[in-house]
């Protein structure tokens, strides 16, 4: 499979964040617990170098605990503050004010010493599409003034959101880089839902996430699915559409909607807490 996707509005979104950078000082970037590494934007070390940093490894309840915490010292050893958080069930938003105002101390410290009193810290939340930026804000905010949806690309413009008196977010769309350099980057982005699915091919997307479960969950999908897991992927698929009794006219089998199916339930964690990316693959 082949990833190639850079709408001309994400060329906006980066300006938009050039432009704005400069009002911001920390940036809240979240990213996708399962794939990490391949839900990280590599322009926004550039954007945010200077600046306070956050990682927020949202949907941790969708990926293994044990890597959630591994990815945590991963990250923690690059310098950052890291919080696990589930931003559509609440988990870990508590603790975020306060790790806000830890990541900025040294700001606050230089205010104060200006005589600055009070000035809100003001964040910009960062992410590739689909990754739950809007979600995280209204979770945060504790109402809906972020438009949510689960397809990229809903955030249009950005907002000015205040959090209370201590905390300002600048909401942004989304961004994706030009190029996928690594074409497994782009095979991941498209298991979690960050490339839309009409660009893909749901079969080929299925055969391959079949083939990653078989390597490193092996059992899941005959627990899940009832089938045997053979070394074929696309014959895993047959048997997929089969145990859901999906057909079509004429009783053959309807391995694209199977396809579907098994994407669907992956995104959703119906198979279980599962982790694409692992840090000792990228130390």
């Amino acid at each position: 499979m082949h990833f190639q996707w850079y709408p001309g509005h994400m060329t906006k979104a980066k300006r938009m964040m050039q432009e704005n950078i400069k009002l911001i000082d920390l940036v809240i970037e979240l990213l996708d617990a399962r794939v990490p590494i391949s839900s990280r934007n590599p322009d926004i070390d550039e954007l945010g170098k200077n600046k306070a940093r956050l990682i927020l490894l949202n949907k941790s309840d969708l990926a293994e605990e044990r890597q959630n915490d591994a990815w945590m010292e991963y990250f923690k050893a690059k310098g950052f503050a890291v919080v696990k958080v589930n931003s559509k069930k609440g988990g870990g938003m508590k603790s975020i004010q306060g790790v806000i105002q830890e990541a900025c101390k040294e700001k606050i410290e230089r205010d104060r010493k200006r005589g600055i009193l009070n000035r809100p810290v003001r964040a910009m939340v960062v992410g590739i599409p689909n990754v739950g930026k809007s979600t995280f804000i209204n979770s945060l905010a504790g109402k809906a003034c972020a438009k949510t949806g689960n397809k990229p690309g809903v955030t249009k413009g950005k907002q000015w959101i205040r959090l209370n008196k201590n905390v300002e977010l600048l909401d942004t769309p989304g961004i994706l880089w030009p190029k996928f350099e690594d074409q497994k980057v782009g095979l991941h982005l498209a298991f979690i839902g960050s490339i839309k699915d009409e660009l893909l091919n749901a079969e080929e997307l299925a055969a391959e996430l079949i083939r990653r479960l078989r390597v490193y969950y092996p059992g899941v999908l005959a627990e899940k699915y009832g089938i045997e897991e053979t070394e074929d992927s696309y014959e895993c698929l047959s048997q997929i559409a089969e145990s859901r009794h999906c057909l079509l006219r004429g009783n053959e089998l309807d391995t694209e909607k199977a396809a579907l199916l098994l994407m669907d339930d992956f995104r959703n964690g119906r198979l279980g807490r599962l982790t694409m990316e692992f840090p000792e693959d990228y130390e």
